[in-house]
């Protein structure tokens, strides 16, 4: 049978982030994330980094025309059911972003506004933040800041759930459609993010917290697994809420594994597995 006319398709989502050489965060989280919840990932990498579990050392961008090759080069071929958005250090890979959202009239994109690492690197220039703002905001269906991200974006410091939800209006009034603050570094044993829809309708989703060393990569986990689910046909606030149920099964299954000498990934491909035991 000709490849044109087999019956059946994979969910398609494309990652436009930046690549983390130890492999927890970034496109390397994205595509392990994708795979685990049935999805075929692709990428168009923004910036490689040299990083591991103990932190940044170094980030080399990518040149806006082999970014745009890349999204063109997958969307004009495989297409796309969804977008998860990562890291863009510069404003001329912003723009580049944008364009090709406009160009290719992408659905379902999710934008995690990566702008701190885990570590406490900062990963976008400053520059970027007002064009990121005014470029990406009104073309995505929801975005994902977590608290430092969301105070950097309102320029002041979030500490209770009254100053998220002052945050979140303001993110909406900035161009947003839709916002979810995740507030895990809040204090406190729950850990509560909320979802704002533009209706005015504000979803708060609360669980107990999760004690584990290994947090690297989370948000990036978080938005390709909303973006995922998009693609899976679910509407936006079953997709966030179907998603923070993954992240916390891959958060609860990776908490006693040790992966280099920081703060570890997360357990992905957390399904029933034999741990095998290697010697340390």
């Amino acid at each position: 049978m000709p490849t044109n006319e087999l019956p059946l398709s994979y969910p398609r989502v494309l990652s436009i982030a930046g690549s983390d050489s130890g492999g927890g965060a970034g496109i390397q989280a994205d595509l392990k994330t994708m795979a685990a919840l049935g999805c075929y990932g692709m990428t168009a990498i923004t910036a490689l980094t040299a990083q591991n579990t103990c932190g940044v050392r170094s980030i080399h961008g990518v040149p806006p025309q082999m970014l745009r090759d890349q999204i063109d080069a997958v969307v004009e071929d495989i297409g796309v059911d969804a977008v998860k958005i990562g890291m863009l250090h510069s404003p001329e890979i912003v723009r580049t972003v944008a364009e090709a959202i406009e160009r290719h009239a992408l659905p379902n994109v999710v934008f995690d506004p990566v702008m701190v690492a885990t570590s406490g690197a900062v990963l976008i220039d400053h520059s970027a933040v007002d064009v990121l703002v005014h470029e990406l905001f009104p073309r995505a269906v929801l975005i994902t800041p977590n608290l430092d991200e969301a105070a950097l974006l309102v320029k002041r410091a979030l500490h209770t759930e009254s100053e998220m939800e002052a945050a979140a209006a303001e993110l909406l009034a900035m161009g947003a459609r839709a916002v979810l603050i995740k507030g895990g570094h809040l204090q406190g044993e729950v850990v509560s993010d909320l979802l704002a829809l533009p209706s005015g309708e504000r979803v708060w989703m609360r669980d107990t917290r999760i004690h584990t060393p290994n947090t690297h990569g989370t948000g990036c986990t978080l938005s390709s697994a909303i973006a995922s689910y998009l693609a899976l046909g679910q509407d936006l606030v079953h997709a966030v809420a179907s998603a923070r149920v993954y992240i916390r099964g891959a958060l609860q299954a990776g908490s006693q594994v040790r992966t280099g000498k920081g703060g570890g990934p997360l357990n992905h491909g957390f399904a029933p597995q034999v741990m095998v035991r290697m010697p340390l």
